[in-house]
C-alpha cells in the first residue's frame, strides 16, 4: 500500500508540475509579449483594451501558475518528507515563496486590466507600471525557482540529480545576471529547462516509489 500511495503522489505532483509548465509557458512567455510592448505605454494600453480577452486569460494563467506551483510544492513534500526530511521541506518552502511572487505578479496585471477596461488617470503609464513591476516580480521570484530545484536533485540521483542542482544553481545566477548582465541572461536556465522536463516524465512515466531506508553516507534515496 506505501508503494501504491507514492506512486500516486508521484503521478499528481508530476501532473502538477506539467500543469505549472504549461500555464507559465502560455502566460508569461506567450500571451504576456503579445501585449506587453516595453518603453510604448500607449501600445501596451491599446493592446490591452483591444485584447481585454486575452489579458484576462493571461491573469488566469498566471493564477494557476500559483496553483500548481503550491500543489506541486506540497506533492513533492508528501512524496519525499519520510526518505528525505530537509529536502522536502526546501522543496515545499522554496516553491511556495515562488508561487507568493507569482501571486503578487498576477494580482498586478488584475489591476492593469482593471485600469484599461476604465481608464483612469494617466492610463498607459499606470499599465506600463504594473506590466514592468510584475515582470520583475517573476525575475527576482527567480531566486526561489532555482533554490527549489537544489533539494529537489538530491531526492533523485544520477545524471538527472546533477541536471536539477546545476540548474538551480543557474537560475540563481541569471536572476542576477538579468540585471548586471543581461546578455547572458536566459542562457543560464538551460539546465534547469532540461531538468524540469526529465523530473515531470520521471514523476508521470516511472512513477517512483519511494521507500525509507538508509543508503550510502546516511542519506534516504528514491527507488525507481
Amino acid at each position: 500500500m506505501a508503494t501504491l500511495h507514492s506512486k500516486n503522489t508521484a503521478r499528481v505532483t508530476g501532473l502538477a508540475y506539467l500543469a505549472l509548465a504549461v500555464a507559465g509557458g502560455a502566460g508569461f512567455l506567450t500571451i504576456r509579449p503579445i501585449l506587453f510592448e516595453p518603453g510604448d505605454p500607449a501600445a501596451t494600453l491599446a493592446h490591452l483594451t483591444d485584447h481585454l480577452a486575452l489579458a484576462r486569460t493571461g491573469v488566469v494563467l498566471e493564477l494557476l501558475v500559483v496553483l500548481t506551483q503550491a500543489l506541486a510544492a506540497a506533492g513533492f513534500y508528501r512524496l519525499y518528507r519520510e526518505s528525505n526530511p530537509v529536502s522536502a521541506a526546501g522543496i515545499a518552502a522554496f516553491g511556495l515563496v515562488n508561487s507568493v511572487a507569482v501571486l503578487g505578479s498576477a494580482a498586478l496585471l488584475g489591476a492593469a486590466v482593471e485600469v484599461a477596461g476604465q481608464p483612469f488617470g494617466d492610463a498607459p503609464a499606470t499599465v506600463q507600471l504594473l506590466y514592468l513591476v510584475s515582470g520583475h516580480l517573476w525575475t527576482v521570484g527567480g531566486i526561489f525557482f532555482g533554490l527549489w530545484l537544489i533539494p529537489m536533485g538530491s531526492c533523485v540521483s544520477g545524471v538527472l540529480r546533477w541536471l536539477l542542482v546545476v540548474g538551480g544553481v543557474g537560475y540563481v545566477l541569471n536572476t542576477f545576471a538579468s540585471y548586471v548582465l543581461p546578455a547572458a541572461a536566459g542562457v543560464l536556465v538551460v539546465p534547469a529547462t532540461i531538468g524540469e522536463l526529465w523530473m515531470i516524465g520521471y514523476l508521470l512515466v516511472r512513477a517512483p516509489a519511494v521507500r525509507p531506508g538508509p543508503v550510502a553516507g546516511g542519506r534516504l534515496r528514491a527507488a525507481g
